[in-house]
């Protein structure tokens, strides 16, 4: 079926996207010049977008204009969040979009709303950087990853590849190559945006696209949720293919949406798993769960160590919220999770894993290497057999032992990130001379690292939550709190995520 001259639509793709994504409607007069496609309109949830699109209260043209607009907004983060842009590709589909619904009276759902992707993602004809110069000699991609081919397929249009830590090997954003992107929290600071998924955070924040694609292998979509007050979901590693993404550590690599709500990410999320999309979002009265239902463990071990006092604070405070919401909340022991410094002592799986993949690369050209990541790649050369196969073991005790005791819970929780996100410039570019071993920078992303990766040991499915509706990211200080459930509840966990995502908006 064609629908312009740069575009064709699979007809069997329409077929699944009606089966499954679309919406029949009466015709509505679709107006050529909407005016309500303002930046600020890509913060409104994903469902209600595609009610507008339904309905004629917006076009698709007019919010690829808006994400647009967003992003080149001089005094905006765009030219940092995003490391490339299909200005010209994105309007052809939104145009695509807007004239099936004209001509046939329906298309689907989220046919022309606009989403950005993590340049660790094959997109069909361009070069996938991974957020590294070293790549940029590089083929183009000759199909989409499977991830973004399941979004197409369901009617989103890419509007760019969004900026990240280089080959995603850092839980901070910092990125010497292509900047790093501030937090929206306490703008005038400049504070990092958490990785390494930072771009796609910070896009969502700050109304470029009303969702994106990340990868989590230790919290990269969990920690620049945290940090840029949004959501962002880690679902269990296994359900969405990895296909066309960079790989950094397979045996932990996790393909996940950022987005505004927890229903935003339920979505995306279902998209992504070929999964039926849910046809209301969990806190709805219709079926939906309510505090008073729910069951919550909070897990004491290992998670609130050495926490930062603002951290502690609005995470007790959200532990009471939940508590007074009617939520059984229950302390929960998992001493087994304080063995995780030991296990890792040599750095784990991710190491070994990345330099299997970078060592030719790093031969070739280790200089064009953001040095701190090459550093932590390398390290995996010292990772032996014996050390490797000792750790998965660890693992799969681990993750026997989380589904005992996630059992009878809807969730547990802990904070996302043991720290808030420190200012962009208390990391020197080249590290600090008069600390040649980095040793803050390496302190600081292991602190980063330390709760969300225990979701990827554990083969968890995990979501982060803000503490502040979207109003107040810029005001509220970046914290997130984390709900896990074993491999495969993802379902149960995102209801869960809907229900709670009420009540943790109301702490102050």
């Amino acid at each position: 079926m064609s629908l312009g001259s740069d575009i064709f639509v699979d007809p069997t793709l329409v077929g699944d996207a009606d089966r499954t994504y679309t919406c029949r409607i009466r015709r509505p007069e679709i107006r050529g010049s909407d005016t309500n496609g303002a930046p600020n309109m890509l913060n409104q949830p994903i469902r209600q977008l595609g009610e507008l699109l339904a309905t004629g209260g917006t076009t698709s043209r007019a919010l690829i204009e808006a994400a647009l607009a967003a992003i080149e907004d001089p005094a905006g983060e765009g030219s940092m969040s995003f490391i490339a842009v299909a200005a010209d590709r994105a309007r052809a589909e939104a145009d695509a979009w807007d004239s099936l619904r004209a001509a046939k009276g329906w298309a689907a759902t989220f046919g022309g709303i606009p989403i950005a992707v993590k340049d660790l993602a094959d997109v069909a004809g361009e070069v996938t950087t991974a957020g590294s110069t070293a790549l940029a000699a590089a083929a183009p991609a000759s199909a989409d990853a499977a991830a973004v081919a399941r979004l197409r397929a369901a009617g989103f249009v890419v509007v760019g590849r969004t900026n990240m830590t280089e080959f995603a090997f850092s839980g901070l954003g910092l990125n010497p190559h292509y900047g790093t992107p501030a937090s929206p929290w306490d703008r005038s600071t400049r504070r990092i945006p958490g990785g390494s998924s930072s771009g796609s955070a910070v896009a969502v924040a700050d109304g470029m696209a009303p969702a994106a694609l990340g990868t989590d292998t230790g919290g990269s979509c969990r920690i620049p949720a945290a940090f840029c007050n949004i959501v962002g979901y880690k679902p269990t590693a296994r359900r969405v293919p990895l296909d066309g993404i960079v790989p950094l550590s397979p045996s932990l690599d996790s393909v996940g949406p950022l987005a505004n709500t927890v229903d935003c990410a339920a979505i995306v999320d279902a998209i992504l798993a070929g999964d039926t999309v849910p046809s209301a979002p969990a806190d709805r009265p219709d079926g939906g769960l309510t505090p008073s239902t729910l069951r919550i463990g909070v897990l004491r071990d290992f998670v609130l160590d050495d926490l930062d006092e603002t951290v502690a604070a609005r995470f007790d405070a959200a532990i009471s919220a939940l508590s007074k919401a009617g939520v059984s909340v229950v302390e929960v022991a998992f001493p087994e999770l304080n063995e995780l410094g030991h296990i890792n002592r040599d750095g784990g799986l991710a190491p070994a894993e990345a330099l299997e993949w970078h060592r030719r690369l790093i031969a070739e050209r280790g200089d064009r290497y953001d040095q701190r990541v090459r550093r932590r790649i390398e390290g995996g050369s010292g990772a032996s057999a014996v050390y490797y196969i000792e750790v998965m073991n660890h693992r799969r005790r681990l993750v026997d032992r989380f589904t005992e005791v996630a059992e009878g819970f809807d969730a547990l929780v802990a904070p996302t990130v043991a720290i808030p996100p420190p200012p962009i410039d208390s990391f020197p570019p080249d590290g600090d001379p008069s600390d040649p071993d980095d040793r803050y920078y390496s302190a600081t992303n292991l602190k980063a690292l330390r709760n969300t990766s225990v979701g990827n040991f554990l083969d968890a499915c995990a979501i982060s939550l803000p503490l502040c509706p979207p109003e107040e990211r810029a005001t509220t200080p970046a914290v997130g709190v984390m709900l896990m459930g074993p491999a495969m509840s993802d379902r149960r966990l995102l209801r869960t995520a809907g229900a709670v995502e009420k009540v943790l908006l109301e702490v102050g």
